[in-house]
């Protein structure tokens, strides 16, 4: 059995309210810091811990920390981001709605540790239900004294606001959530500077997701080096995987990083396989914007390895024949569904979402969109193939912040991965309304287009 440290305590009756999750051990860590320890010493421990932000970066955590400017009589920000806007994602929602008291116990933690006496909480406009739940949780424990005005009587004093975005996924890139935290239009900023030199208000600021700040939590209690010990290489701890598509048990699962998977999607423990006796096409591992891989290359690197839920093995080969952890927003699709219609749906995503800021971006997103959309009511051409990795190419790495790329990579591994489904589409268009493509040579990743 795979250990928890986040939901450890998830089935206990009553977690949601502070006396139950004080019960069962909440605000230990928080009692620790400010008792027994400097915030360097906060930082020190999240960085032996090899903690990667779990938001989709993977950047290490304590590193991110150590950045934070810390100019004098300036205040310093603890933002967290839970806008969760990616696509396939919904475990800081989860946490959020189950165990908020994790989340702010980390956010009293991480504030201390940055030294950071007002911290907000970015939740999606959409999840009003979880904003009444933290805003709960944030006065039971501000009634409990570990909120306010000397916590504790430590001398240190914090003040935990939560704030609703207006559903953008935009704003789950860091900069444009602080220009909405601002008050602005969510359009991500031009970096540098970054957010750790002039982020909210102009101040120094941490942006930080869900998952990371509540993993702080376990850091502190057991400490940095036992933590680095789940998990290999530089993928250490745990992680919350958001499962959906074509499970017998879609949901979110902590896992040791590290497990194969294979294990992930067909053991008992985990997903259980696929649903209703079908076969496995593809996956994409981490959310929307992560490259799909076919089934091949999801249970398998390219050179044979045994493929593992870790930032490094989801990773390997590149975008050629790899993709990312991403977001940890797990999405299986079986035999019967169709490649182009999932990549055109996922398009359509990101043109909506698109700020308009960028040329590529902007008018990118919706020429494949255009395209796509195209291809999959039986009017396209097999030209469109290559117009549409024209497209995505431009996009690629030419835009403020990553939208761009998050549209251009799921087209791109589309057309590598699954050209003989486009251009059955192509070729065979009444079929195409009627039927999808299925299995065939769905493992035999093609070379990508050379241009």
């Amino acid at each position: 059995m795979a250990r928890k440290l986040l939901l450890t305590h998830i089935d206990v009756p009553g977690i949601q309210t502070f006396e139950v999750y004080r019960q069962q051990g909440g605000y230990r860590a928080v009692e620790k810091v400010l008792k027994t320890m400097s915030p360097d010493d906060v930082v020190e421990e999240v960085k032996k811990s090899g903690l990667r932000g779990r938001g989709g970066a993977g950047f290490p955590t304590g590193m991110k920390w150590s950045f934070l400017a810390k100019p004098e009589g300036v205040p310093r920000y603890l933002v967290c981001n839970g806008d969760e806007s990616e696509p396939g994602t919904f475990k800081d929602r989860f946490l959020m709605t189950h165990i908020p008291h994790a989340l702010l116990e980390g956010m009293i933690v991480s504030s201390y540790a940055l030294g950071a006496h007002t911290s907000y909480i970015y939740v999606r406009g959409e999840m009003m239900p979880q904003i009444r739940i933290l805003e709960r949780a944030i006065q039971e424990a501000k009634a409990a004294g570990f909120l306010g005005n000397n916590i504790l009587g430590s001398g240190y004093d914090l003040e935990i606001y939560v704030q609703p975005g207006a559903g953008a996924y935009i704003c789950g890139e860091e900069t444009a959530l602080l220009e909405s935290l601002e008050g602005k239009r969510g359009n991500p900023r031009i970096k540098p500077p970054f957010p750790a030199i002039a982020g909210l208000y102009g101040c120094p600021t941490v942006v930080n997701n869900v998952e990371s700040i509540a993993a702080t939590v376990p850091i502190i209690n057991d400490g940095g080096e036992e933590y680095a010990k789940i998990g290999i290489e530089r993928s250490t701890g745990t992680k919350l995987i958001s499962a959906s598509g074509n499970l017998v048990k879609p949901g979110v699962y902590e896992i040791d990083l590290g497990l194969s998977v294979e294990e992930f999607i067909y053991s008992d423990e985990y997903c259980g396989g696929i649903a209703n006796g079908k076969r496995l096409k593809a996956v994409v591992p981490g959310g929307s914007s992560v490259p799909i891989l076919p089934t091949n290359l999801i249970l398998k690197t390219a050179n044979g390895n045994s493929r593992l839920m870790t930032y490094e093995s989801l990773a390997d080969g590149g975008f050629q024949t790899g993709s990312s952890m991403g977001s940890g927003g797990f999405i299986a699709f079986d035999e019967d569904q169709c490649i182009v219609r999932n990549t055109w749906n996922f398009s359509r995503f990101y043109h909506h979402e698109s700020c308009g800021q960028c040329s590529p971006c902007r008018e990118g997103t919706g020429w494949m969109e255009k395209v796509l959309h195209k291809i999959e009511t039986g009017h396209g051409d097999l030209s469109d193939i290559e117009l549409l990795w024209d497209i995505q190419r431009r996009i690629e790495g030419n835009t403020i912040c990553p939208l761009g790329d998050a549209a251009a990579w799921p087209v791109a591994a589309a057309i590598r991965h699954f050209r003989d489904e486009f251009e059955w589409h192509i070729n065979h268009p009444e079929d195409a309304l009627t039927r999808n493509y299925g299995l065939a040579h769905y493992a035999d990743p093609l070379a990508p287009i050379v241009s």
